[in-house]
């Protein structure tokens, strides 16, 4: 919502006006308040946190593209499923209320405490 993605803006310090000015917004591309796509993308390392707890994420990686906007008013989820490539790959999106993808793209998990590292 437009309070979630203003809060955001004073978190990071990003107020670009595509997010927190309804008047110049209406005169982009985008047609109006778009929201942080890193608001949105912290789902997904959220959603890889709750599922595999926080030390999975140390020496994580994603690979994502931003497919299409977040607006005021959609509501998102993350997800993600494992793919053919191993235990720690992962196929990841965010999903808009239509079941669009608004982020896609692929996470590695890091290793496991104590493992060595390389390959």
């Amino acid at each position: 919502d437009r309070e979630a993605i203003l809060r955001y803006a004073d978190l990071t310090g990003d107020h670009n006006p595509i997010h927190v000015d309804p008047v110049f917004a209406a005169t982009t591309a985008m047609g109006g308040v778009i929201a942080h796509g890193t608001l949105s993308l912290n789902l997904i390392w959220q959603a890889l946190a709750d599922t595999f707890g926080r030390e999975a994420l140390h020496g994580a990686a994603l690979d994502i593209r931003f497919v299409r906007p977040v607006r005021v008013g959609d509501t998102v989820q993350a997800g993600g499923r494992a793919t053919d490539a191993g235990a720690a790959s992962f196929d990841v999106w965010v999903r808009n209320q239509k079941g669009e993808n608004v982020i896609e793209g692929a996470a590695t998990l890091g290793a496991p405490a104590g493992a060595p590292a390389g390959g």
